[in-house]
């Protein structure tokens, strides 16, 4: 409010005693719709509240709990008598601007509505357009549409780059936006680029349970959304994060002839995400079987017993990390016929849904037949069985048969039989 109000108006709306008033009178002009408001009506009026507003409209002070204002008659009162130009600006005067809140909330509509069309990128555009993704932006801008548009320019360099041929998160963020670290985690723009590239891609987790954490120790643990780890979706993308960490296990994976000298046959071998990206193996597996094992333990036992003998075997540690899903993907695409055995537990069941779920694997003596098997020939060791179940995609009876046990089983206790299938000399 600048300066001091005219002596009529303060005698007309102003005091304490009218500041109720006067506060729902503003209330109607600041949630009014976006046309002009020809009537207001004020219920739960006291004596001097409803003398003040017969005196505006002329009336008799007759009270009653509530009156009905036309609006612009009140306005052209006010400018006879010379003391405001309507009865929005008498309230200005007193008590300082009135916020038209459907007013302000069109034009951050349209503001937020020009930073989702001047999207250059249809991936981009398409995040924004769903609650998310918009939710998103909003919360990495602070709600500044302005601050929004430059973090989706930012984003948009990145993505033109991508995907890469494994170059470094650090590299790439000093090349497109000249600082080393503006692609890290929790940067705006990094998460950003992660959401674009998480889009379409299947959650680790399993549907409706819970999201499987990554390991405390892990440098990158940070989630990026839908269950991954921001690390995994940059290699998606071609770029290295951490890249040496937790590289892939294998054992006899062939390859094509030119690089038949590059892991010693028999032999477990490790590939880091480094070496998948900048300079992938040629595999050769085209419609052969890969056999895929949930613990590096079974592919110990696989060497030691068969060593060059043993059919191709992979090790995911666990749940995939970047290293591991690259070298599945890697095979998968190569024409890899991917089949996946773990441990019988619910977390061995969600590593196996991912597995078949994201690389297309099929279960190795991992039903509810093998389980039961398991049960009867090696109750010597097995252990309880603990935790939220797990429905098992490929084998509704296996989760069944599990709950109806209650007991787990480590992949190592059915090693004898998994060595038969993995002993090239047995298969011919």
């Amino acid at each position: 409010m600048s300066g001091q109000p005219d002596v009529p108006l303060q005698r007309l709306l102003g005091g304490d005693h009218l500041a109720s008033l006067r506060r729902r009178l503003r209330q109607r002009f600041e949630r009014a719709p976006l046309e002009t408001i020809d009537h207001i009506r004020i219920d739960e009026l006291g004596v001097e509240e409803h003398a003040a507003l017969a005196g505006l409209l002329g009336r008799a002070p007759r009270h009653s709990k509530s009156l009905r204002i036309d609006v612009h008659a009140v306005d052209a009162a006010l400018q006879h008598a010379g003391i405001a130009s309507s009865l929005r600006d008498a309230l200005e005067k007193l008590d300082g601007p009135i916020i038209h809140l459907a007013g302000t909330r069109l034009r951050t509509q349209t503001l937020w509505t020009s930073v989702i069309e001047g999207c250059g990128d249809s991936r981009l555009a398409s995040l924004l357009r769903n609650p998310t993704g918009i939710g998103l932006i909003k919360r990495l801008a602070r709600q500044d549409p302005e601050a929004a548009a430059q973090l989706c320019r930012r984003a948009e360099e990145v993505l033109r780059r991508l995907p890469a041929d494994g170059i470094t998160r650090s590299q790439l963020a000093a090349d497109v936006l000249g600082d080393a670290h503006a692609l890290d985690n929790g940067r705006g723009t990094a998460a950003l680029v992660l959401a674009v590239w998480r889009q379409g891609t299947s959650p680790i987790a399993d549907e409706g349970s819970e999201t499987l954490t990554e390991p405390k120790d892990d440098p990158d643990a940070q989630l990026a959304g839908g269950g991954q780890r921001a690390r995994d979706i940059w290699a998606r993308a071609g770029v290295l994060v951490n890249e040496l960490a937790r590289p892939a296990l294998f054992l006899n994976l062939p390859v094509r002839e030119a690089e038949s000298d590059r892991w010693l046959p028999g032999e477990p071998a490790y590939a880091s995400l480094r070496l998948l990206l900048r300079l992938p193996p040629l595999w050769n597996v085209a419609d052969r079987k890969i056999h895929v094992c949930e613990n590096p333990n079974l592919l110990a036992i696989a060497a030691d017993s068969l060593g060059a003998g043993c059919a191709p075997l992979v090790c995911t540690d666990g749940m995939p990390a970047a290293a591991q899903r690259s070298l599945l993907s890697q095979l998968a695409h190569a024409g890899a016929r991917l089949c996946y055995h773990g441990d019988f537990d619910w977390p061995g069941l969600r590593i196996g849904n991912f597995v078949m779920r994201d690389h297309g694997a099929e279960p190795w003596r991992f039903g509810a037949i093998d389980y039961l098997a398991a049960v009867r020939t090696q109750s010597n060791m097995t252990h309880p069985l603990g935790g939220k179940a797990v429905e098992a995609c490929w084998d509704g009876a296996l989760t069944a048969a599990m709950e109806g046990h209650r007991v787990a089983i480590a992949e190592e206790a059915v090693a004898e039989s998994l060595l038969e299938d993995l002993d090239i000399a047995r298969s011919r």
